[in-house]
């Protein structure tokens, strides 16, 4: 049998906050991690630091992205790498407005069926957002050899679209995945493709924080 040759990311969406299904925190500065936040970050950290070859930790420079990467870059003694274009989408006017009434809004039809035509009032596209991302992730793996594995921790939106990327999946159909706070999403990429090993893994997430998956 032929050497396992891949390089291998993980996709991580931040933990639990106190804006999650509440409100769009967006690029809002100081939205930090929660006491269950705090909770999964330790609980991935505990999971993860049993992997072998994990080399990089990358994040979005948001708080509760970085915050999130924290803990298991302690235990494994690496630096975090802050990454701009993993940075949560740009939603210009929508930031920090309540889901509730964002949900009155003509254009959350679109987002959720035609999200590849949406264009956030004084902020970026779907389209947009995705290309950047994919793009960051394709440069960490640039940087993997052979057998090496790198974190990579961002948010809900973002982490969809690049694992519909991966799929080969229309971003019109990204809605379709779901991607909860702390989970794990794991990639393999080798010469000749791709291979998504599994999606939005909250094994490791705390049982009294089921409500925040």
């Amino acid at each position: 049998m032929q050497a396992d040759k891949g390089k291998y990311i993980y996709l991580v969406r931040h933990a639990a906050n106190d804006w999650i299904g509440k409100r769009l925190a967006g690029w809002t500065p100081g939205v930090h991690l929660n006491e269950a936040g705090r909770r999964q970050a330790h609980a991935l950290a505990e999971r993860m630091v049993t992997v072998s070859g994990i080399v990089a930790i990358y994040s979005s420079p948001l708080e509760r992205a970085r915050e999130t990467a924290q803990p298991l870059a302690e235990r494994l003694g690496l630096d975090v790498h802050v990454v701009e274009a993993l940075g949560e989408v740009q939603y210009g006017e929508w930031t920090g407005r309540e889901l509730d009434a964002l949900k009155q809004d003509p254009l959350w039809p679109v987002v959720q069926g035609w999200p590849s035509a949406v264009q956030f009032p004084g902020g970026e596209s779907l389209r947009a957002m995705q290309c950047r991302a994919v793009g960051a992730v394709e440069e960490i793996i640039s940087r993997l050899e052979a057998r090496q594995r790198a974190v990579i921790v961002s948010h809900s939106d973002v982490i969809k679209a690049v694992v519909a990327h991966y799929l080969g999946l229309h971003l019109d159909l990204f809605q379709r995945l779901v991607i909860s706070p702390a989970s794990l999403t794991a990639i393999r990429v080798t010469a000749t493709g791709p291979q998504v090993l599994c999606v939005n893994d909250t094994a490791h997430v705390p049982v009294e924080d089921e409500d925040n998956r």
